[in-house]
């Protein structure tokens, strides 16, 4: 792989896992660190985890003219995606941006369109579709074993404290979070669901904020999904539930189920049968719980953004789309999106959103 210069924008959190998976790909490297004056110390720490002279701005404009960076991850609050990416697009770097892509579809567009203008690659991070147990239903699916698919489910039952959301002043926010425990926490199962199920073509939904305070969204929501394929499901989200479950997918059709709980199969079952089944079930039966951000949003690995951001850097040498590119992103959102409004408006909204504007 070519050799690649990394610059991370949003010193949080999250961008920490962004700089242990470049750390572990051979030929990437972080050499920028960006985030206000006020988050220097975040800057630094991000620097520091780095392991070499890795340049720290808080000015994004004079990152963006360091030539030893082409490549941009993206780890500011969901809401403020939009701006460092339409910038670091013309400055013709290729984009990495943590999801949600953007709060939006017209804010989404936005950051696909400059991508679109200056030639440059885009991806949205959803590293659950680089799992095999994830991976494997797909394969499963598009090769006919699961027959005609009938229903697609999807549930993320976490808790978050109250302190969580008092943390930030982005979070909890439509501004900068864009919602609740859907938007936040579920978005991950949202696009597997859809990746696995195709097309929504309609939903209805329930929202309610029942176990925090002093939040402008939802931390419970329930939705019923109709799929363009005919096929049915329900998708769940939460961050009410104590103490925090795993989240699970479920894909069910007319010759065979699978159950995705974490990113490990817990049932895999077909009606017509192949040699391999046999391996697949001795797995489950042998399995051990994964990472989980059921109940602390740390819990995670970063194995999953080191998988994405290393197609995404061999998708650049090879000038081919990345496996999970800027519009598989805004589909998610826009899905997201699709049942906020059902939410709000207590009636069926179908799908694709002719309009969508801000919820703030």
């Amino acid at each position: 792989m070519a050799e690649h210069g990394i610059g991370i924008i949003g010193c949080g959190m999250i961008a920490e896992y962004h700089v242990r998976a470049v750390n572990e790909i051979d030929g990437a490297r972080v050499v920028g660190a960006c985030d206000t004056s006020a988050a220097r110390t975040k800057a630094e720490k991000i620097a520091g985890m780095a392991g070499h002279d890795c340049q720290i701005y808080d000015d994004i404009a004079q990152m963006l003219a360091n030539p030893e960076i082409d490549v941009v991850c993206v780890c500011t609050p969901s809401g403020a995606h939009m701006e460092p990416s339409v910038q670091a697009a013309r400055a013709g770097k290729h984009i990495i941006v943590e999801k949600p892509l953007e709060i939006d579809l017209n804010r989404c567009d936005a950051i696909i369109n400059a991508c679109d203008e200056a030639g440059v690659r885009l991806c949205a991070i959803f590293p659950s579709r680089f799992a095999p147990a994830n991976r494997r239903i797909k394969e499963a699916i598009d090769s006919g074993r699961f027959g005609r698919l009938t229903l697609g489910d999807t549930h993320v039952k976490w808790w978050r404290t109250q302190e969580y959301y008092d943390s930030g002043g982005w979070r909890g926010t439509w501004k900068l979070d864009g919602g609740g425990a859907l938007m936040n926490q579920a978005i991950h199962n949202v696009d597997l669901i859809y990746w696995l199920m195709g097309d929504v073509e309609s939903v209805f939904a329930h929202a309610a904020t029942l176990a925090h305070v002093r939040i402008e969204v939802e931390d419970t929501i329930v939705a019923t999904v109709r799929y363009k394929s005919g096929a049915l499901g329900t998708i769940q989200a939460a961050t009410s539930a104590y103490p925090g479950l795993a989240k699970r997918i479920e894909v069910h059709g007319d010759r065979g189920s699978a159950r995705v709980e974490q990113d490990d199969l817990t049932m895999w079952d077909f009606q017509e049968k192949i040699p391999s089944d046999n391996i697949i079930q001795a797995a489950i039966a042998g399995r051990s719980s994964g990472n989980s951000g059921a109940s602390d949003p740390r819990g995670i690995s970063h194995l999953g953004h080191r998988e994405q951001i290393e197609d995404f850097l061999r998708a650049i040498d090879e000038n081919r789309a990345p496996f999970v590119d800027g519009r598989d992103g805004r589909k998610s959102v826009e899905i997201i999106r699709a049942i906020y409004r059902s939410a709000r408006e207590g009636k069926a909204i179908t799908l694709p959103l002719a309009d969508d504007p801000p919820s703030f």
